[in-house]
């Protein structure tokens, strides 16, 4: 996992990564698209090491998402399911569920409602 603390590309999507008991919870804020996508794509990266990848993605500050953005979840999920460990979507934006629901995203990824609940799960 890349530490983008407070990273901020051009395109306006903020990424921040914190450490949390030993899982990474990536912040985000801004629209994901195929523009912008790129920040949280890196954010997401399993890195190598005995150490199974777990994170959290806090989607609740982001106002859009198209498919780039689900197809950048889906890989970082597959990564960290081949590696051992886990990826829990949070607190995603009414119009952000519509779109997980609409491609049964909230089917493959668990979601929860705060960023606690998908650490506690």
């Amino acid at each position: 996992m890349t530490d983008n603390s407070g990273t901020a590309g051009s395109d306006g999507l903020t990424v921040t990564c914190t450490p949390i008991d030993g899982v990474h919870v990536i912040t985000v804020r801004g629209e994901i698209d195929h523009d912008s996508g790129g920040s949280l794509r890196q954010a997401l990266i399993v890195p190598g090491g005995t150490t199974p990848p777990r994170s959290v993605v806090d989607l609740g500050g982001v106002t859009f998402m198209d498919s780039s953005g689900i197809n950048i979840l889906v890989a970082a999920h597959n990564a960290a399911r081949g590696a051992g460990g886990w990826l829990r979507l949070a607190a995603p934006t009414e119009s952000v569920l519509r779109t997980m629901r609409l491609v049964g995203l909230d089917e493959v990824i668990d979601c929860h409602a705060t960023v606690r609940d998908a650490l506690e799960a």
